[in-house]
Formats: structure tokens, sequence, C-alpha cells
């Protein structure tokens, strides 16, 4: 399950999105930029390995606190001892990880595979649906999520249980991120906490930054899931542009004038001429590998198509936006710009 944004997952589950093309021919495109790893062919990004670290030894909460949810209810934690922080992409309960509360997260969602976590129970069934019984089950204390995850009226029988929710913005952006820190860690009651996970994670991806390459090369994000027959290529503010640019590439479908996700035509990705498609590791494999990437209209007609530049990337690391994006950050720019 990919950790994206809420209409990636809201196509999957309609399934209505789908390929549009024509013939695939052997006419090569000139790229957006001078891309000096144009013969080095595919390539993986290296995901973050390990747990999240915590910034330092954890602080004891500091409650009850009163904190504003998202949804703008007022909402009062007394109790932050079992702590279960799910939503879409993961980055929540790396979050309560990286401040240091590890040990009092009680469940999961399928997002959420860093390897402290993996024995935890899984509450979500399709990446963002809980079920009221399994969560209360848990018998957890505070429920911090987003938007990405619910339905709404089982996050209300979880209320009218007794138990506290939270909701955090759920915008995923860089700039997002810290705002998303301090507010897991004003609810966890742990607010020195949370500014100085802010800070130390914004000062690993301005380090990040830096490893950007002086050519301007040309970056698409592909969302496909061959079995579901979806295809989709991320523009503005679809979450994969801010990575793309975080490396000093430009992102192919925001330069098409797209916004969010679109569903890909051949013209469309003909036009746009990325010089590398980068694409979710497990969408990769759902058509194929790379042969099979290439047998989609369009792609072997890319300056990226005709150089097999296609880099995949673990699906919990590139659009969760949590606390290890600097890292993140790191790693595709390694791998967009390496030389061979």
């Amino acid at each position: 399950m990919i950790r994206s944004s809420k209409a990636v997952a809201a196509v999957v589950l309609g399934g209505a999105l789908l390929l549009s093309g024509c013939g695939i021919g052997k006419a090569g495109v000139s790229g957006g930029g001078a891309d000096p790893a144009a013969r080095c062919g595919a390539g993986t990004v290296s995901a973050p390995n390990g747990n999240p670290q915590p910034v330092g030894k954890p602080d004891e909460p500091k409650l009850p606190v009163t904190v504003r949810s998202a949804d703008g209810r007022d909402v009062t934690v007394r109790d932050a001892r079992r702590v279960l922080a799910v939503n879409l992409y993961g980055s929540l309960a790396e979050i309560v990880y990286g401040l240091g509360l590890g040990d009092r997260l009680v469940g999961r969602d399928i997002s959420t595979t860093f390897p402290a976590a993996r024995a935890l129970p899984l509450v979500t069934g399709q990446g963002h649906d809980l079920a009221a019984e399994g969560v209360l089950k848990l018998d957890p204390s505070v429920v911090i999520t987003d938007k990405s995850i619910g339905p709404p009226e089982v996050l209300d029988q979880i209320r009218q249980a007794g138990v506290p929710v939270v909701l955090v913005d759920d915008r995923q952006t860089l700039p997002a991120i810290g705002p998303h820190i301090r507010a897991v860690a004003g609810a966890l009651g742990v607010p020195d906490a949370g500014r100085k996970l802010a800070a130390r994670v914004d000062g690993q991806i301005k380090e990040a930054a830096k490893s950007a390459s002086g050519a301007r090369v040309k970056v698409a994000f592909l969302y496909v899931r061959g079995s579901a027959g979806v295809y989709l290529i991320g523009g503005k503010g679809a979450g994969s542009d801010a990575m793309i640019e975080a490396i000093g590439a430009a992102d192919a479908g925001s330069s098409l004038g797209l916004s969010g996700f679109r569903p890909l035509t051949s013209e469309g990705l003909i036009n746009a001429a990325p010089d590398v498609l980068l694409v979710m590791t497990a969408g990769l494999k759902s058509v194929g590998g790379v042969s099979g990437l290439l047998k989609l209209p369009g792609v072997a007609q890319t300056p990226a198509g005709l150089n097999r530049r296609i880099i995949d990337v673990d699906d919990g690391t590139l659009l969760s936006f949590g606390p290890r994006t600097g890292e993140t950050i790191s790693a595709l720019a390694t791998a967009v710009h390496r030389t061979c």
C-alpha cells in the first residue's frame, strides 16, 4: 500500500481512471534537461533502514492537555500511556517514535512498517479504513490520526466510547512536517520534544537539499497499479513534486500544468519528455517490472524510456512526509543524480 495523498487513495478505490494512449514508437524525444546519468539505466532509491531515531531521552508527558484538533474540536487528553497513531502514510506513528514514545504505541496502520512497529496489531484493512471494534479492542488512551483515514462515523464511535481522538492537519508537504510533529507532541504532552524533533528534521531536509545537482533533470512520478488498471501522473501539490524539486530536479507533471494526480495519457507523457521516471516499487512490480512499464503507451517514447531511466522507491518512504524525510531526499538525490 502506498503512502501518498488522499487523491491517489480515492482513485484506487474508484478504479475508474484508465490509461489512454496510442502505439509505442521508437522516435527519440529530447528531455527537459541535461541528464548526466542518462545511460545509467534503472535504479532503486535506498529506503531509510531501521527505526526512526528518537530525539532523546523521552519526556514524561505533562497531562492533561487540551488541544485544538484539525477538525475544529477542542480535545482533552488525560492519558498517553496507550497511543494509537494511524494515517494513510505511516508518518504519525513514526513521529510518536521519534518523540521517544514508541513503547506506548499499541497498534499500527498498514503503512507503518519500521522494525519496532511490525509486531503491533494492524488496525487498517485497505490502508485507510478503521473498524471501531478493532480499535477499541486495543484499549487506546488516545487516538491520533488525520483525514486520510476513517470513515468519520468510526471516529465518532471511538469518541463515543470515551477515547479522545485528535486529528492532525493532513497536508503532505515539506513545510507541513514541522507543524505535524509539534501538533502530535502537543497532544501527547511533550511539546519540548516536539520542538527538538521538528528542528532536527528541518535541519536534515536542508542538509539533504545540498546534494541537489546543477543539472535540471526532468522527473515524472507515475503511480501505477497494473492489477487495478490505475495509471496516474503526479503534478503540482501531489507531494511527489515537492520531493523531486527538493533534489534540484524539475517535476514533469507540474511542467504540464497538472495538479494532484491525473490520468496518464501517452500524449501527455510524451509532451512532458521526462529524463527519469520515478515509480513505487510495488507499482513497478504490478506492471511486470521495467520491461512491463516500457510497454505502457508512450513510456518507451520518452527520453526516460529510451534510456531505461526508471527509478523505483519503496512504497513506504517517498510520500510519507515523516521524520525520516531528510534521509529519503538524500537517497532520492543519490539515485537520480548518480554517475555510472
